[in-house]
């Protein structure tokens, strides 16, 4: 039998700043994975997209490199939507990548769903907003989503042991899925 493919991961990391919880947790959740199964990992942070990302209307305004990111994300093995709650929704940045991303490009593609906030009451936030926003892309939602508050977290590290439990079964779940996925390439 063939030696799987790396498994192509892109990471969608929805915070307007370098250093946050957010960026954190994907990076946990890859980490994870890493330890699971050969990846190839590729991260688009939104706020560093500047005026070609910020600035278009439509997918025809924007610039080649937030076309190359665009393409990432709709040719990953899998995705790894990771974004914190503002007002009770993901941010504005991470919502506007998504507004970009052709209709049926996501369609059977299984997406982990990470969200981070300040407390415990947004956790509801993964299922009464980005199901729906990745339901609307007829993507594969993996069955766990993770959702992390600011008490779980040190600064930007990750303490709380449930949360590195949650990822873990989130993969452990979709594990054939995704070996599934790596070997199709």
């Amino acid at each position: 039998m063939p030696e799987p493919a790396p498994l192509r991961v892109v990471v969608v990391n929805g915070s307007p700043s370098e250093r946050s919880r957010t960026a954190a947790l994907a990076d946990v959740a890859v980490r994870t994975l890493e330890r699971m199964t050969p990846v190839e990992v590729h991260r688009v942070d939104v706020y560093r997209l500047g005026a070609g990302f910020t600035g278009a209307l439509d997918r025809e305004s924007v610039t080649a490199e937030v076309e190359a990111e665009l393409r990432a994300a709709e040719h990953a093995d899998l995705l790894i939507a990771a974004t914190p709650i503002f007002r009770g929704s993901y941010t504005g940045l991470f919502k506007h990548f998504f507004d970009l991303v052709e209709q049926y490009a996501l369609a059977n593609r299984p997406v982990l769903l990470l969200a981070t906030g300040g407390g415990d009451h947004h956790a509801l936030v993964l299922d009464h907003a980005l199901r729906p926003l990745f339901a609307f892309f007829q993507a594969l939602t993996l069955p766990v989503a993770v959702y992390a508050s600011s008490g779980d977290f040190d600064g930007t590290a990750l303490l709380n042991p449930r949360v590195y439990g949650r990822i873990q079964t989130a993969f452990d779940d979709a594990a054939d899925l995704l070996r599934r996925r790596s070997v199709a390439v």
